[in-house]
């Protein structure tokens, strides 16, 4: 609780069309000056932070948990590492050449360490849907998480 506490929320936005999209993140009531890692997972999230299963793979690993540097990497999977400020907050922002299937991501996972590893933290589950882009995204519609589920 004391790196995610009480009342932490993320803030997701997702732009995409043409085949490729963006995935940004910001996060709020963290815990300060402090390094999380953050991806995006197939599973929505449970009491567990682990209930979100693996984390979304452009290029699925066959083999499972997948540890691969040729799929868990940021160019396959959504990275979004972010360091907090002295208030808490920090963001980030993934481009991907691609675009996720409909229904294979359902969560955002919150990470002790940044890369590809690390004690999972928090869930957030998030309905993920493209805002377009161009004129139309100018002004996107976030998603904000009504809370979360962690240690």
């Amino acid at each position: 609780m004391k790196l995610v506490p009480a009342g932490a929320r993320i803030e997701v936005v997702q732009r995409g069309g043409h085949g490729r999209m963006s995935v940004s993140v910001r996060g709020e009531g963290l815990a300060a000056g402090r390094v999380y890692g953050a991806h995006v997972h197939q599973g929505e999230c449970g009491g567990d932070p682990a209930a979100a299963g693996g984390r979304y793979q452009h290029r699925g690993d066959p083999v499972r948990p997948s540890k691969d540097p040729a799929h868990a990497n940021p160019e396959n999977e959504v990275w979004l590492d972010f360091t907090t400020d002295a208030h808490g907050a920090g963001a980030a922002t993934a481009w991907q050449g691609w675009e996720f299937r409909p229904g294979g991501a359902r969560s955002v996972v919150l990470h002790g360490m940044p890369g590809g590893a690390g004690a999972r933290l928090a869930c957030f589950t998030v309905p993920f849907e493209p805002v377009p882009f161009g004129p139309a995204s100018a002004e996107p519609v976030p998603f904000e998480s009504p809370g979360h589920r962690g240690r």
